[in-house]
Order: C-alpha cells, then structure tokens, then sequence
C-alpha cells in the first residue's frame, strides 16, 4: 500500500467514525436501554469490509472515544475503567467484520453475489456479537448490581443487552446485504473514492 494510499484509508475511516457518531445523536436510539439501535455500525462495518480488519478496529476505536469526547458516554458513567472497557474497547470490535473483508471482495470479484451477500450477513453477526460481548461483561461486572433482587446478574445482562444485539445483527444484516445488490462497488477497496477524487489526465 503506497503512503497516499494509506493516508487515505485512515482519513477515510476517521470519517467513518464521524459519520458513526452522528448517526448516534438520531433519537431511536437510547442509553442503558435493554434495546439499543446502533446505526453507526452500518458505516463501521462497511468500512471493515471495504479496507479491512485492522482499519475497521481503528474506525471503531476512534468512534467510542468520540463518544467520551463528546460526553455521550458520560451519561452512563460509573468509573473510568467501565467507560473505557465500553466505549474505545468494545466500539472497536463492531469492526470485526474485516475478518470477512477478502471473501467478500473474491465473491463480488467473481459476480457471484450470493456467496458475498452470505457473507456480508456473517460479517455482521460477527461483528455485532463481538461489540455485544464486552457490552454483556461490562452488564455482568459494572451493571449487575441493578439488577432485580434475586436475579443473577448474567441472566441480568443477558436480557439487558440480548434484544439489542439481535436487533442490531438484523439491522446491519439487511441494509448491508442489500447494498451488495445495488451498490457493490462500496465493498472495493479503489485508488479514488469522493473525497478523494483522481485528476483526470
């Protein structure tokens, strides 16, 4: 990868994670709900296929410190290890999707847009279920002491964040599985994207 190249990955997915963060502040979603609409993880995990694991990680990184700078996750603040352990660390891994980003690329490579539409849709279980992982721990470590008398908190953290994860692995499942049919060139890593736009000779 050239360094113009790389710079442009990077700015890239700072803007991803811009764009993640402003999708936050649209009101369907709400803190410390027992369901929770991430829309920032479409762009995120887009992105983790289009440029990859490593880069997707940073995106999501960068995406839950914004949420610290920008006071969002000081809503819910209880210590600074719990906000890190949740927003940095746990927003990184929405960016895991990457795993599947050479699949992805080899099936729409080969117009096989079955084989990348299932994928897409692993992808973004993948990548949902490893943000929600740590979600459930912090749930079971920092959060449990809300729970109902007599529940345990893994039980606790578990419906708390459960239905979120669902409804996210579905959200994320279906808007990207669709843009592999009518956008496919957004999963392809080119020399020129928009912001980026090659002079013409």
């Amino acid at each position: 990868m050239s360094k113009k190249m790389d710079l442009r990955v990077w700015i890239e997915g700072t803007i991803v994670a811009a764009m993640a963060m402003a999708l936050s502040f649209i009101p369907i979603q709400s803190a410390n709900s027992a369901f929770d609409l991430s829309l920032g993880l479409v762009p995120l995990v887009l992105y983790s296929y289009r440029r990859g694991l490593i880069p997707g990680l940073t995106a999501g990184f960068i995406w839950g410190l914004l949420n610290i700078i920008l006071g969002s996750a000081l809503k819910n603040f209880i210590s600074v290890p719990q906000i890190i352990f949740e927003y940095p660390f746990a927003f990184a891994f929405g960016g895991m999707g990457g795993l599947f980003a050479k699949k992805i690329q080899t099936s729409l490579a080969q117009k096989n847009t079955r084989q990348a539409i299932i994928y897409v849709v692993l992808g973004g279980f993948v990548a949902v279920c490893s943000r929600w992982f740590w979600h459930y721990w912090a749930g079971v470590l920092v959060w449990g002491m809300y729970a109902p008398e007599g529940m345990s908190p893994y039980w606790y953290s578990l419906i708390f964040n459960g239905g979120s994860a669902i409804a996210n692995t579905i959200y994320v499942g279906i808007v990207l599985g669709i843009l592999v049919k009518v956008a496919p060139q957004l999963y392809t890593p080119k020399e020129s994207f928009p912001i980026f736009p090659e002079k013409k000779k």
